[in-house]
C-alpha cells in the first residue's frame, strides 16, 4: 500500500537521541534550548517557544493575547478543528469566516463585516503552506485594534513577500506532528518578535514558574512543556528542512505535469515560484469517493479534506460558506511527504489516469 504520507526518520535521529538519554538531558533542558535558538535562525525570528503541539501553540499564543471568556475570535471556516478548539477552551466564541473561491484561505473581505465590540484576535490559517494576505490582516487589525496570530502549523518554511509565514503577526504558531515537513511526532512552538510576549510564553509553559527550585506562585499558567527526546529528533529533522522543502516542490511539479491534461481532477493551486510550500497535494475530484476506493483497490492510500467547522455540532452559524463547501465536498490528499518516492508518485499518477479512462 502506498500510503498517503511518508516522512524519514532514521540512524541520526536515533543516535541524537541516545546521546541526549546518556546525557540525562530526558525533560526540558539544554537539547530544548538548542533547537529553539535554531529554529529563530532558520526563519529570522527572535524568539520560539517549544510545546506540546501546534494545538497548544495556539491556546498558548491565545492567553498571551489576553483573549478570555466573552471575546471573539475570527477564524476560517477551512481549517483543522484546533483552530476553534483553542479560543473555545479559554470561553471565547470562534467566529467563522468563508475562504475564497480558488484557494482554502480566509477571505480577508468578509472580515470587517464579521467585527463586533467583542472582536479581540483574527486567526488567519495558513493551510498548507499558502500565505493569508498578511498586509491586509495587519491593516484591519491596526484598524480595530486587534491581535493577529498566525496558525502556520501546516507552513514551516513557507515565505511570501515579506518574509516567513508565521512571523508576520503577534505570535505565529507551528506544529511538529508526524505529517508535517519536519516531524517530531507530536510537539508545536510560538513565535514572536515582542521579547514581553515571549517571556509570558515562557512563564506560562511551567504553571508561571520561573524557578523551579525556589518556586514562587505569581503568574498563571500550566504544563505545556516540551522536552529534550522530542527536541533531539526535531533537531535532526530541522537540519533537512531544505532537503523536505525541494522535495515538496518537486512532488508538486510532478503532480502538475502528470494530471493536467485531465478533466476529472484540478490540483488546487500552489505558488512555489513564489515562496509557497505545499506540504501536501491537494486536489478537487467530483467522483471523490469513487477514486478513493479505485485508488485503495490498487494498493494507493488517499485521504478526503476534513470537514468544514460550521459542519460541527457545537460551532453553529448562521453564515452560508458556498466556498468552503466546494472544498468539503471535492477535496482529496494524494500520496505526498518528504519521505515517499518519486516512483510511488508516478504509479498513483498513472492510476488516476487509469481511472479517468474507465469512468
Amino acid at each position: 500500500m502506498i500510503s498517503w504520507w511518508r516522512i524519514d526518520f532514521g540512524q541520526k535521529e536515533i543516535d541524537r537521541i541516545t546521546t541526549s538519554i546518556n546525557n540525562e538531558n530526558i525533560s526540558q533542558g539544554p537539547v530544548t534550548k538548542e533547537f529553539e535558538k535554531l529554529i529563530a535562525e532558520k526563519i529570522g525570528v527572535k524568539y520560539v517557544t517549544a510545546t506540546t503541539s501546534g494545538s497548544m501553540a495556539i491556546l498558548m499564543a491565545l492567553i498571551a493575547a489576553k483573549i478570555g471568556p466573552g471575546d471573539e475570535v475570527i477564524i476560517p471556516n477551512r481549517t483543522w478543528i484546533a483552530t476553534a478548539h483553542a479560543p473555545l477552551l479559554l470561553g471565547a466564541k470562534p467566529v467563522l469566516i468563508d475562504v475564497k473561491n480558488d484557494f482554502p484561505i480566509i477571505d480577508n473581505d468578509q472580515i470587517e463585516a464579521a467585527i463586533t465590540s467583542k472582536t479581540k484576535a483574527i486567526i488567519p490559517v495558513h493551510l498548507n503552506g499558502r500565505s493569508a494576505d498578511m498586509r491586509q490582516l495587519n491593516d484591519i487589525a491596526n484598524k480595530y485594534e486587534l491581535k493577529i496570530i498566525e496558525d502556520a502549523a501546516q507552513a514551516f518554511g513557507s515565505t511570501n513577500e515579506d518574509g516567513f509565514l508565521g512571523t508576520q503577526s503577534f505570535a505565529g504558531c507551528f506544529s511538529l506532528s508526524v505529517a508535517k515537513l519536519i516531524a517530531t511526532g507530536q510537539g508545536g512552538f510560538v513565535v514572536t518578535n515582542n521579547n514581553k510576549t515571549y517571556d509570558n510564553l515562557n512563564l506560562m509553559r511551567t504553571h508561571g514558574v520561573s524557578d523551579l527550585i525556589n518556586s514562587t506562585f505569581s503568574n498563571f499558567g500550566f504544563n505545556f512543556r516540551f522536552n529534550d527526546i522530542l527536541a533531539s529528533i526535531g533537531i535532526e529533522q530541522l537540519l533537512k528542512l531544505d532537503e523536505h522543502i525541494e522535495k515538496a516542490k518537486q512532488i508538486y511539479k510532478i503532480y502538475r505535469d502528470g494530471l493536467k491534461e485531465l478533466d476529472s481532477i484540478k490540483l488546487i493551486n500552489a505558488e512555489i515560484e513564489h515562496g509557497q510550500v505545499p506540504t501536501y497535494i491537494e486536489v478537487l475530484v467530483e467522483k471523490r469517493d469513487e477514486l478513493i476506493n479505485y485508488l485503495y483497490e490498487n494498493g494507493i492510500q488517499s485521504r478526503p479534506f476534513y470537514p468544514n467547522l460550521d459542519s460541527s455540532t457545537y460551532l453553529k452559524s448562521d453564515n452560508s460558506f458556498p466556498n468552503s463547501e466546494k472544498f468539503c465536498i471535492n477535496g482529496l490528499f494524494l500520496p505526498s511527504g518528504p519521505g515517499q518516492s518519486i516512483g510511488n508518485i508516478n504509479k498513483v499518477i498513472d492510476a488516476i489516469h487509469k481511472f479517468e479512462r474507465s469512468s
